[in-house]
């Protein structure tokens, strides 16, 4: 995973944001159990499927949108468990109020045109029409 210079990666969610969720509820779905076992490892150990996990639940967002997008621009079709380019389809939901960034919305477009350099996604392993749906999306 790629290394984001506002954050130390050597720290959990938990350490970094100060919020200590304890344990998951007794009847805690999967899910919720793994966002919660994720709060306690260590950001730079979180792999891709990690991060795409943790985003697609709307968590720790300005911290990770950062760390995933170093990962982004070293493979903007960076893959968890699904398919490749997932990653950037998860980063692309992140809600508009955090693009407001502009550098992180800079960012998120570099990746955008590096996609756009490798021309049919689906030469790539990737489904074309679902990458690009959400690129769309996110330009508005």
């Amino acid at each position: 995973m790629g290394t984001s210079p506002n954050v130390d990666e050597s720290l959990t969610l938990e350490q970094i944001e100060d919020r200590h969720w304890g344990n998951p509820p007794a009847d805690a779905t999967r899910l919720i159990k793994t966002v919660y076992e994720l709060r306690h490892k260590p950001v730079g150990a979180m792999d891709i499927e990690d991060l795409r996990v943790l985003l697609l639940q709307q968590e720790s967002v300005d911290v990770l949108v950062p760390v995933a997008l170093t990962d982004l621009e070293q493979n903007p079709l960076a893959e968890g468990d699904f398919y490749p380019g997932d990653l950037l389809t998860v980063v692309l939901k992140t809600p508009q109020a955090y693009w407001q960034h502009p550098d992180q919305r800079r960012r998120a477009s570099a990746v955008i045109t590096a996609v756009e350099a490798l021309g049919n996604l689906d030469d790539h392993g990737a489904p074309h029409d679902t990458v690009w749906q959400q690129i769309h999306a996110f330009r508005g």
